[in-house]
């Protein structure tokens, strides 16, 4: 691997405080060095601008839930999404779930060299790092999903959180897992029963716990074990009209825990794809944006952030997945919304993890003609415009659930460019104007804001000081894009970021012009905390006593072996 210097771009690089000035790059051995001495290879980015690496906190790209979408739906193997193997890549497919090798190409293409993979179930943890291992280029980590585990309700319900604590670091380095996932907290247990947890306070059947004990104790844990990112949350009644305002209540539980590591994190909670948790109305026919209420408390509060789940509009379906089966379900009984006009009709896939979590998987299209839809749309941008500060913000389409993740490039078009968005909103229904406050926003995103929420914002949320900077010291992740900073529009934005001039991955050249040029294998990014020996213990013997009546492996076959990560770095909060 040859040293590298990138003169003559324009550098946007927010941690290190440098906005739009020009500035070398000098790389050395993977890393970024104050300077080359000696022969490196020259990349002149004149008349370009320069960034970190992207970093993508929430896309659900591995794992048995992203397969089995890919069973389920041949039909999103459209001509289009096809690559022909190469020289140099492999073939591959999928337009809202690509197959393993295409899912790095593309990020790659996009500049981005790290994703978080947001919803690992523990017992299918091993599927998901053999697919990591057929990623290339990209560095990956996964959460592992807590909120409905069986061993988990049993200590929040004991108010055991030595134990609890023990338990969450020992799932972490079982799985080779990187931070607390909670989705629809006792609502997906409850699904088991068929019921669902509509508030903070529902109780969990059988378990004598709430919604609210359950947040309250993990992000706690979280603390206690200095975990580099803080909880992860899917909020309960996900997707439902109204439910801002449980969102805002969800997001109070946590104004009094302060985060306890030393890796720069400022908040102990994160809200995922907010989007679909930012919603008014009491119905779907008075369905409105409940966004502006969001962000109002989020712009007086400091101990959260929020990535936003961004609708986008493609020409064919999307697959959504989550681990929230009980709103899959409810989706499902929604297909007169989906292009077959079936109701409910469309397909549908539930899944309950021995105790652990569930899931659900249905397939979705979204229409800029269909009202609740165009409101969806509008309230991913109202939250990333009206949320005054940009470090709070990552920007997702939580693929492929809003969107796949290829259409970032669109997306930020719309954040950056007014005009792009007033053209959106002339060529949809009206409910995205009568029902959203977004033709009265004018504010524009800068580069340097973009930068914020697609890189150095995100690793910084995540705990990860290694990277989404350009200081000496940082891996050598950097992507060139062809944009000229002083004189661009919106549609200059979506051409640029589209392809990337140049991606660099650890110092290697791995795109140029939007094309591939290396394949090498990314890192596998895991966290853990430390937990008195004593503790462990004890928590163990509780676990193995009760192993056998729940499980349908043997204990010990149920931790990741080290084969599966053998290229992996360990990220702690201390």
């Amino acid at each position: 691997m040859s040293d590298l210097i990138i003169k003559n771009g324009v550098v946007f690089d927010p941690i290190n405080n440098i906005d739009g000035e020009k500035k070398e790059i000098h790389i050395k051995d993977g890393k970024i060095v104050a300077k080359v001495n000696g022969d490196a290879k020259i990349i002149d980015a004149s008349g370009m601008i320069v960034m970190p690496g992207g970093v993508d906190i929430h896309s659900h790209i591995a794992g048995a839930k992203v397969n089995v979408g890919r069973a389920l739906r041949p039909e999103d193997k459209v001509p289009e999404s096809n690559e022909k193997r190469t020289k140099l890549r492999r073939a591959g497919t999928g337009f809202s779930v690509p197959s393993t090798w295409v899912t790095g190409y593309r990020y790659a293409r996009l500049g981005f060299t790290t994703v978080i993979e947001p919803a690992m179930p523990l017992l299918e943890a091993r599927h998901t790092h053999e697919e990591f291992l057929e990623m290339p280029i990209i560095d990956k980590a996964a959460m592992p999903i807590y909120g409905n585990n069986w061993f988990v309700l049993k200590y929040v319900r004991e108010g055991d959180l030595e134990k609890l604590a023990a338990y969450i670091n020992w799932i972490l380095k079982a799985t080779k897992g990187y931070a607390i996932k909670i989705v629809n907290p006792g609502g997906v247990e409850n699904w088991a029963w068929g019921k669902n947890c509509e508030s903070i306070d529902d109780p969990v059947v059988h378990w004598d716990v709430t919604p609210r004990m359950i947040v309250e104790s993990l992000a706690k844990v979280n603390e206690m074990l200095q975990l580099p990112h803080s909880i992860h949350v899917h909020c309960n009644n996900l997707g439902h009209p109204g439910n801002y305002k449980h969102s805002i209540e969800t997001f109070k539980l946590c104004e009094g825990i302060e985060p306890n590591n030393k890796n720069g994190r400022e908040r102990s909670f994160h809200v995922t794809h907010c989007q679909f948790n930012a919603y008014g109305g009491s119905n779907w026919g008075n369905f409105e944006s409940g966004a502006s209420e969001i962000a109002e408390y989020v712009n007086s509060h400091n101990h959260m952030s929020l990535d936003c789940g961004q609708v986008v509009f493609t020409k064919y379906a999307t697959t959504t997945m989550t681990g929230d089966g009980p709103w899959e379900f409810a989706l499902h009984h929604l297909g007169g919304m989906s292009p077959w006009g079936a109701k409910p009709g469309v397909k549908w896939v539930n899944g309950q993890i021995e105790g652990e979590s569930g899931s659900g998987i249905v397939p979705y299209f979204f229409s800029p003609q269909v009202g609740v839809n165009a409101v969806q749309w509008a309230i991913g941008l109202e939250l990333m415009l009206l949320i005054k500060d940009p470090w709070k913000l990552g920007f997702t389409t939580d693929h492929p659930n809003g969107g796949p993740f290829t259409c970032y490039p669109q997306a930020y078009s719309w954040l950056m460019d007014g005009k792009v968005r007033a053209e959106m909103l002339k060529n949809m229904s009206n409910k995205a104007s009568s029902a959203t406050s977004l033709p009265d926003i004018d504010r524009e995103y800068t580069l340097n804001e973009l930068c914020i929420i697609t890189r150095a914002g995100t690793a910084k949320l995540l705990g990860m000081r290694d990277r989404g900077h350009l200081g000496v010291g940082a891996i050598g992740d950097v992507a060139v894009y062809n944009l000229d900073p002083t004189n661009y529009t919106g549609k200059d934005i979506e051409k640029a970021f589209t392809a990337a001039a140049y991606t660099i991955k650890d110092g290697q050249i791995v795109v140029k012009d939007g094309e591939v040029t290396a394949t090498p294998m990314g890192t596998l990014l895991c966290a853990e905390g430390k937990v008195k020996e004593s503790t462990m213990e004890a928590m163990l013997d509780d676990v193995k006593a009760s192993w056998r009546d729940h499980y349908s492996i043997n204990f010990n076959n149920y931790a990741v072996q080290d084969v599966y990560a053998p290229k992996v770095k360990i990220v702690n909060g201390v």
